[in-house]
Parts: structure tokens; sequence; C-alpha cells
């Protein structure tokens, strides 16, 4: 669709629309046209109209909605999209003009101490400058060929270069709309200026209609007829400039794209020009958005033959309503760029309370000075709210998502191992709080106030210590519970099952034997893999070997058990053909020490795939192997991990049989909620199981058909396991990313059969919990496994009136079993400020954790409430969020302006990725495991990998210099972005694409496909050739980086432009429409525009 058209009337919020051909339109001078009703919002969320855009010159392009929903894997043979084996693609950055971008003159540099937005208060503009004198007005529209005379300079800064005052003001109400008017698809409502920390402000694209009669650029194609006829609302006729309030809001005098003629009497001359600009990006503004753009070369009128959405048929055609320019809407990769830049130099030092980190895209160090580091906990906001009433008013979420053993950078030290001896860590007696920093020594030392419930307790004589002349401990900075945010405590007996120290945890790997498996040779590669990879089991420290026993279990519609000790001179296998009543057949010589039973463990790996060549048997069951590994544990009395690698659904006879019950047409009924459910509440009870255990279960599926992965994952959830998924497996295409992501999975760090509870200071407690993990009450969170990739999100309410003076505090510990067989607590401390104030809450959030929350919050929702329910709580949420900001904390200005929280700025962006993503809105070939698996996958993320999963990456390759070997700077992820000239990356932490333009020169592709031309590029291509070139290097060096960066595999997928996988490619550009029927930005904003003017009318 052309970007610069209008729409015409369409169906409410969120119904199709229908196929729009020619279309009569209202005429623009407020007066309704002759056949149409006023435009109402476009359509939010309806399927893509079904128009066919011809593409302008130089830009081949397809419709404009951004392609499939993932399907997670390109059609395989089998007919079955898998999620997470895609690869990636990329986007123009917009077309470029030539013309440079200007400042308006009134806006405020970045870092300015004002609070209030620049809307209507001329006391508060900084302009840059006095205003330009004619010379360099003439200089600044060189470019442009404007007929006339140059018109005076520009009015002070205070001034607007408003319409007069008998047009309809530009701030957003439209002749015809009542008081709070609704916007025409792609009009947008102006925007004001956000608060916070004054950002720095981006260039305009828009062209201020300043003549009646317009020609469009010459380099656009085919131009539209002239038209005279009345103004836009916010055209100026000629004359003297009115005088009006200084809105951000207003139409603001901007570049024309050169080539752009215009007749009659020229509106006011352009502001100075601002060259601080960075190469390759717009500027952008901080969360306020002005005026629109005009047509931009390249991106010309509609050809002769297109359907012309929304036009006159025929000409002469009219002018286009004013539409929301995407580069005047806050920018991601402005915002992180700028976070970049800003805070990326210095480290990060945690001694102050209710500290903002630097966002999870930066790269930075931390420095514990008695608050856990960012890696280890995030929130939603670091300032929180005195009272529920304030908080119920602001609808910010409190939440921490906690990351208890996260793995940190080689900079940063691992945190301190503290040994109290046989009396243990010491703790309040009242609420069993951990010493802390924030403990409070009085009468001399001899006794210690609890911060967290301010009871009184007694230090024992073994710790006593003088205090200094500040009632500081003289040894505080030598202990690292007195000093630092994050410790551990080595635990004593009294921490421990049953009251004796644990023995070392167990692995045992549990291998589906049945024909699908053997068939695809994955048992093979399997077997082969397993031969090198226990000789890197995870061991403690400096251990020389892992104290980890290992133990084999292969399997169709019976299991076979190997005994592999060590005495032995081959492996021996018993079966167990009853499957309903599982016990394990031998103790002695199926979990042994590696190094001891190698050469009978290498015998069983290679005899494995040889044994069961033949076999005919495709029926499998699944429950009885995990209760199989779980007794194997018990007998052994210790902690472990199954690892099992299955294939299909399990319908043979056996507890825990499924059938298929996949069915797409429940999807958008009120029964869409039991996809997500599981079939039988027999997994539930083994998982519980599981975890009295510390049994925790890796699954690794291999599927060419449903296998109810809702039902099948329900242990590896709440046992604090993982589950990866490759369907139609081949070993060729799938080995690499299978490979590699076994052996992350069995070299990670794990905890085991872990206990973590969250304490607070009074006031505040934790009500509710994300993640993977199980609850037997309100407060003990149970991980038979934790790793160093999951999180726990904790939601936190009020119960009592918090204080400004003290803040707020939070202790996370995690009690756990080491890799060595160790029983250790790992201590989480933070303190956050607390405010009697909104705008307070407002400067301190934290919209990656916000999202990251909201996220898991819905898709936990969905499987209890229909879908569209949960995407209206989200939006609900989002629009309350913003109109509460608007009301108590922006400055008055006019109800057509958005205005948007510094911090905040990019929740509207983030929220509708959330809203388009599989789990919410799948599309037609998102298969029902794709969104089961999505969803587990997603409550157990960090706030890095959600930023990055809804919002991802997108970079292009050969826009830098070949030698610059850093990592380029991505675009905006929206097709507007592609250059058919280039090559992009996109990455969203489980799927890499690169996207070949069909214009690439011959030489880049000779240097990175090793083909000369683009026609000979395989699409679809998985790896890429090494060349000796140093295009070639950098882009596999880039490659590794990004994957390195992941905690999974991310499988490359080449896509060339206008081939059959950019659908898939396009759905991962979040900005654009998707044919699932998501909004794309732009309609996004003014969705949530309109939803905050409801709330506050």
């Amino acid at each position: 669709m052309n970007v610069n058209q209008s729409a015409p009337p369409v169906p409410p919020f969120g119904q199709p629309q229908p196929v729009y051909l020619g279309h009569h339109q209202s005429s623009y001078g407020g007066q309704p046209g002759p056949t149409t009703a006023p435009t109402s919002y476009g359509t939010y969320n309806g399927p893509v109209p079904g128009y066919q855009q011809t593409p302008p010159p130089g830009v081949s392009r397809a419709p404009p909605s951004s392609g499939a929903p993932p399907a997670s894997t390109a059609q395989g043979p089998c007919g079955q999209t898998a999620y997470g084996q895609f690869g990636q693609g990329d986007v123009q950055n917009g077309p470029s003009s030539t013309v440079q971008m200007q400042r308006l003159p009134g806006y405020q540099p970045f870092g300015s101490a004002i609070l209030a937005p620049v809307v209507s208060q001329p006391a508060v503009l900084q302009p840059y400058g006095p205003p330009p004198t004619s010379a360099q007005v003439t200089a600044q529209l060189a470019g442009m060929q404007i007929s006339g005379t140059v018109a005076p300079a520009s009015p002070p800064s205070g001034l607007g270069y408003g319409p007069p005052t008998s047009l309809a003001s530009a701030s957003g109400s439209f002749p015809n709309s009542g008081l709070y008017g609704s916007y025409p698809q792609g009009q947008a409502p102006p925007l004001g200026q956000a608060q916070g920390h004054p950002g720095t402000q981006p260039p305009q694209r828009s062209v201020p209609l300043q003549a009646s009669s317009f020609t469009p650029p010459a380099s656009g194609g085919p131009r539209m007829p002239s038209m005279t006829g009345p103004p836009l609302p916010g055209q100026s006729f000629g004359g003297p400039p009115v005088s009006q309030p200084n809105h951000v809001s207003s139409l603001a005098p901007q570049a024309l794209p050169p080539g752009t003629q215009m007749t009659g009497p020229p509106g006011p001359p352009l502001p100075p020009m601002h060259s601080s600009q960075q190469p390759g990006y717009q500027l952008q503004q901080n969360g306020s958005f002005g005026p629109t753009r005009g047509p931009q070369s390249n991106y010309g009128s509609p050809y002769p033959g297109a359907a012309t959405f929304g036009s006159q048929p025929g000409p002469p055609q009219p002018l286009p309503p004013k539409r929301l320019d995407p580069d005047a809407i806050p920018s991601p990769i402005q915002v992180i760029e700028d976070d970049r830049n800003n805070r990326g130099s210095e480290p990060f030092v945690t001694g102050v309370r209710g500290q903002v980190p630097p966002l999870v895209t930066t790269n930075f160090l931390v420095k514990d000075q008695g608050n856990a580091s960012p890696r280890y906990i995030r929130c939603t906001s670091y300032n929180i709210p005195c009272t529920s009433d304030m908080a119920k008013q602001a609808q910010v979420p409190l939440a921490a998502v906690i990351k208890p053993l996260a793995r940190l950078p080689p900079e940063e030290a691992s945190p301190y191992v503290v040994d109290h001896g046989e009396s243990g860590p010491l703790r309040c007696n009242r609420c069993k709080a951990y010493m802390c920093p924030f403990m409070q020594f009085v009468e001399g030392g001899r006794r210690f106030q609890c911060c967290f419930c301010s009871c009184i307790n007694d230090v024992p004589p073994q710790y006593f210590q003088h205090l200094d002349h500040t009632g500081k401990r003289v040894d505080a900075y030598d202990r690292p519970e007195l000093s630092l945010g994050s410790y551990e405590f080595l635990a004593t007996v009294d921490y421990c099952k049953n009251n004796k120290f644990p023995s070392p945890p167990a692995f045992i790997f549990m291998i589906d034997v049945s024909y699908n498996a053997i068939r695809s040779g994955l048992v093979r590669l399997l077997c082969e893999e397993l031969k090198s990879l226990l000789d890197f089991l995870p061991r403690e420290g400096g251990a020389e070997e892992s104290a980890i026993r290992v133990g084999f279990v292969t399997y169709n519609k019976v299991l076979h058990f190997y005994n592999v000790k060590s005495s032995l001179a081959q492996p021996q296998m018993m079966v167990v053909s009853d499957v309903g009543d599982m016990f394990v057949p031998l103790l002695d010589g199926f979990l042994v020490n590696v190094n001891e039973s190698q050469a009978v463990i290498t015998s069983l790996l290679d005899q494995i795939p040889e044994m069961f060549a033949d076999t005919r048997e495709t029926e499998t069951v699944f429950a009885p192997v995990i209760q199989a590994g779980m007794e194997a544990l018990k007998a052994a009395e210790c902690a472990g991990k199954l690892f099992l690698f299955h294939t299909s659904l399990p319908i043979a006879e056996a507890p825990g049989k499924l059938k298929n019950r996949d069915d797409r047409k429940l999807i958008n009924t009120d029964k869409e909620k039991t996809l997500f459910q599981p079939q039988t509440g027999a997994y539930q009870t083994l998982a519980k199981e599981c975890v009295a255990q510390g049994c925790c279960v890796d699954l690794f599926l291999f599927p060419n058909q449903y296998v109810d992965v809702a039902t099948l994952s329900v242990v590896p959830q709440l046992t604090g396991g993982s589950v990866y998924k490759y369907a139609c497996f081949q070993v060729e295409n799938d080995q690499e990313r299978f490979l590699s992501d076994l052996r992350r999975d069995v070299q990670k760090v794990v905890g085991f059969d872990a206990v973590m509870r969250v304490r607070t200071s009074t006031g505040i407690r934790a009500v509710d919990f994300f993640g993977a993990f199980y609850m037997n009450n309100t407060t003990d969170v149970e991980l038979a496994g934790l790793d160093g990739d999951k999180t726990v999100t904790v939601e936190f309410k009020h119960d009592d009136r918090l204080n400004e003076e003290n803040g707020a505090l939070m202790q996370c510990a995690l009690l756990y079993t080491s890799c060595a067989g160790q029983r250790r607590l790992r201590i989480h401390n933070l303190a956050l400020n607390c405010c009697t104030q909104l705008a307070d809450l407002y400067r301190n959030c934290e919209t990656d954790t916000l999202i990251n929350y909201m996220a898991k919050f819905a898709y936990r929702g969905v499987l209890s409430s229909p879908v569209k329910t949960v995407r209206d709580t989200l939006i609900t949420q989002c629009a309350q969020i913003l109109a509460c900001y608007r009301k108590n904390c922006a400055s008055p200005s006019s109800a057509g302006q958005l205005i948007l929280p510094e911090c905040m700025k990019l929740l509207p962006v983030y929220l509708n990725c959330v809203l388009k993503s599989d789990v919410l809105q799948p599309g037609a070939e998102v298969t029902t495991d794709d969104r089961a698996y999505v969803r587990q996958l997603v409550t157990s993320m960090d706030v890095a990998e959600t930023n990055v999963f809804f919002y991802p990456r997108l970079l292009p390759l050969t826009k830098s210099p070949i030698e610059n070997t850093t990592e380029p700077p991505a675009v905006r992820a929206s097709e507007e972005r592609l250059s058919n000239g280039d090559i992009y990356l996109l990455e969203n932490g489980l799927n890499l694409f690169l996207w070949v333009g069909a214009s690439v020169q011959q030489g880049v592709v000779q240097s990175l496909f090793g083909v000369s031309s683009f026609s000979q590029i395989t699409s679809g291509l998985s790896v890429l050739p090494v060349l000796d070139n140093l295009l070639s290097k950098k882009v596999q060096g880039l490659i590794d980086s990004l994957r390195a960066q992941r905690s999974r595999y991310m499988k490359l997928i080449v896509v060339k432009q206008e081939d059959k996988l950019e659908t898939l490619f396009k759905h991962f550009l979040v900005e654009d429409k998707s044919l699932s029927g998501g909004a794309s930005y732009v309609d996004f904003l003014c969705h949530m525009h309109k939803e905050i003017r409801q709330l506050l009318s």
C-alpha cells in the first residue's frame, strides 16, 4: 500500500477488511464527500486487504504485509514447518533522501534537565540559535525547486507555523469526528515531547504542504495529476503566519525530497541545519513524534493500473492525508544506540539504591558494591510507589526477573563462597532472611536489626566484631555477606534432605530407537557424539574429572537398560516390557563413572545403532521412560538429569498414552485454550514425583508430525528442564544445530534439587511466579534442576505502606546441590527506592523487563482464557499505564498529542510485537506444536532473550567497509529498510536469516557464495561456503559471534529476494503489518493513542 494514501472507511477494530479497489474518498476540507461517511480508525489486526501494489522502480517489493508468521523452519519434506529452524534476512534503511534532516527550533538538546515536555510552554523552549538568514535558507533549499519568492525569515521559536485559525488544527481532531475524532487508517496523531530525560531530536521527514498545488518528485515514477482544492487540515494558505501555541505536534517546516516542486506562496523557511547526525541513521525524538511526511523520492504515487487503495478512480487524484512518519516515532534502534553510547563505557557500580541499569543490549561491566548485578536481577521499576492505591492508579506491574545462576563475563568474578563452618549462615530468627549488607548492627555490634522484618537478633560470639564511628562493622569489607549484593554460603547438613549430605548427581541418556529415529540417522549421530561428549561433563572449579555418573536406556514400546560396569568385557542389556508397572532391573552397573567404564560405554554406543538397524517398531511410550529414569535416581539416592531423545506421539498402550487432538478449527474460539493445556493429568503427577526426587528432564524432540508438545513439555517445564525441537530432522541439514545444542546442554553448569525463596521488606510481598518450576505452597519455588539460562519472574504487591526514606528490599535465596554434590545457598540482594510522586515511578522504569513480564503473563493467560481476551487485557493495561502518565505527569497539552514517558517510549512497539507473536496471533502455517513450544520457551527466558525474540535484530552486512570487522549498526525491522542492493542478517535468538537483495553486486555474491550471479545462489542454503576473502571471513565471524551470544544454536537460512522463503523472513519484520492480521507499528501507535484518549475522556 502506498504509505501516503488514506484509507476508505473500514470496519471496526479487529474485523476483516474488504478488498479495496477504486474507492471514493471524502473531501479534505472537512465536508464529507458525496459517497462516504467520515473515515474511521484503520482496522487493527484484521487480515491484510487484498490489494496488490506495483513496486516503485529500483525497489522490488512484495505486498507490504510483513510475511507469514514463523513456521520456524522452511517447509520440510514432511509438510510441517518447524519453529526455530529458520535463517535470517534484511531490510532497506528507508528511501534515502539527499536533503539533510533538520532539527526543529525549540527542541531541547539531549541531557537537559527539563522534565516537562515542550508542549505549549514557550518559557521552556531552548532555540538552537537565531532564525536563519535568507542566505542560509537559500543554501538549505539547494536541490529543491520552489517557484515564487523566498519567504520571510522564520518566526521566533515560541511561535507556531500554524494554519489560519479557520482551519482544523493539526492536533488530531478532524471536522465531523466529534471531540475525540478517530483517524483514517495510517493517519497519525501528532505526538508530543516525551518527559523524563530529554533526548536527541530526530530529523523530520515530512513535508508540510504549503501550497494547494503540488507536484510529486520527478524521481518517483509516474506523477499524480496535480489537483487544486481546499487545503488539508494543517495546510496553510498564503499570507502571513498566524500565531498559535507552540505544540510540538503543530506542523513545522521540514525538508522536501529533492526534485519536489512547490508552486504558490511558499511557507516559512526551514530551521537551521543540524549536522550532528550519524550516517545511516535518523536521529530519534524522545518519545515525541512530529508531523508527517509527504511523498518521498523512490516511493512515488500509485502506478497506473495498480489498484489505488482508497483514491478516486481516475484523475484527478486528491492529495494524500497526513500520515505518521515512521522516522518520527520512537525507534528501538536509536534508543539502543543512545544507551550504548551513553552507558557502555563506564562500569555499572551497584552501590547506590534504586539505580536503573543500562539496557540489556548494552555491553557493560558490573562492580558489585552491595546490590545484586542486573545480570542476576532486573526489575520493571527501580522506584516503586509507596502505596497500593498509587500502584493501582499507574498499573505498572511491579516485578523482578531473577536469573539466580546467570553466567558472568570473564572480567567479572563469580560470587564468593562463604563457609561459616558447622554453625552455618547467620539468619534473622523471625523471618529467616540471611545476613546481608542492609542489616543494621546495634549495641556496639552485639546485636543486629533485620532489614526485612525489623526483628532484633543476637550476634553469635564467633561472629562478633566491633563497629566503627559510622556504625559499620570494622570487618565489613572483608566479609562478602556484609559488602556485596551476591554471594554463596556453604550449607550445613541441616539444609540437606534426610539430614545427610547429597551424593553427586547423575545423567541418564534415554534414546528412542523406534523406526523414525533409526531411519533419520538420529540414533547413529547421537551415539557417535556421546563417545566424545562424555569427557566434557560439568565439573567443579579445578577438579580433574567430573563427579557426575552416567547411565543409558533405549526404548520404543519397551525399555532396555544397560549394565556398563567397568569390570564387564561387554555391556549387558535388560528389557522391561511391563511398562504399566515400571521398575529398574539393575542397580549396580547402571550408573557409572565415565573414566572407569570408558571402554564398556564406547562398546555400547557402537552397538546400539547396529542392534536396532532393522527395527520395524513405530510405536513409542513416553511417561514410563521418565518414570524409569526417576526410579533409577531414587534407587541411587541422588539427584540428576534425564536427557530424552524422542520422535513421535506416544500412542503405545502405556501410562501417559496420548491421542492426536490437533484441531486448527479451535483457533479463535473459546476452546482454543485447550490446545495449550496437557491432554491428561498423568504428566503433572509424574512431574511432582520428579521434583521430589530432584530429577530434571531435558527433552529433545524430532517430530515429523504432531507430537503434542503442550503435553510432552509438562515434565520438563515443571522440573526446571528445557525442550528442544527439530521438526523434520535431517542429519545433513540439522546435525550442526542439534549437536551444538546437545553439547551446550550437557556441559552447562546446573544446580540440582533446588528451592528458591524471595523475601521482601515490610510493605510488599511476592505474590506470583512465572517460569519453569513447581510450587507446592505459596512461597517456595522448587526446581529439580536450574541452569544459568533460566529465569524465575516474580510479581510483587503491596501489603502495607512503604516509606520513601527506607526504600524496599528483596532477597532471593537459592538452596541447591552443585555438580560436585556440594549443598550451597546463593543469595542475591537488591534495594529499590520508593516514591510518592508518579513521575518518579515513570522515570525509573525498564521497558525491556516490563515486556518480559507482560509476555509471560499473557502466555500463561492463554491456558485459561480465550486468546482475544488475553490480547485485549494487554492493550488495556498498556493504555492505562500511558494514560495515567499523561494525566498525572505530563504538562497540559492538546488531546491530539500522544505523549509517552521517556523510559517507556518503546512500550507500544514492543507490546505490538508480543501481540503479533505466534502464540497470540498465529498465521496459517504455524502449527499447534510450534505455538506450545514457543509458549513454554518464553516462560523462562531472560530479558535479553525476550528483547531480541520479540524485536529481532536486522544487520546490514554490505553498508560498512569490508575492513571494518565490528558488528554493523542495526536497522529497524521493517521491509521499508531493505535495499535490494544489499545483504542483511536477521536474528531473533532462535533463527538466523541471510537476506540477499536481487541487485547485489556480482563481486559480493562471488565473495560470499562462491557463485557468479544472484540466480545461482541456492535458496534455503544453511551453510555458507568458507572462502578466503575479507567479506566471507567477516560474515562468518559475525554469524559465529551472534551464535555465541545466544543460549541456543541459531540455524542459518539464506533467503533470496522475491523467493518463496521470503514470506517466512518477512514475518520477523515486526514493524510492518503481518499476514496473520497483526497491526503495523504506526497503526498500533494510532490505536494506542485512541485508547488513551478514550480513557482520559
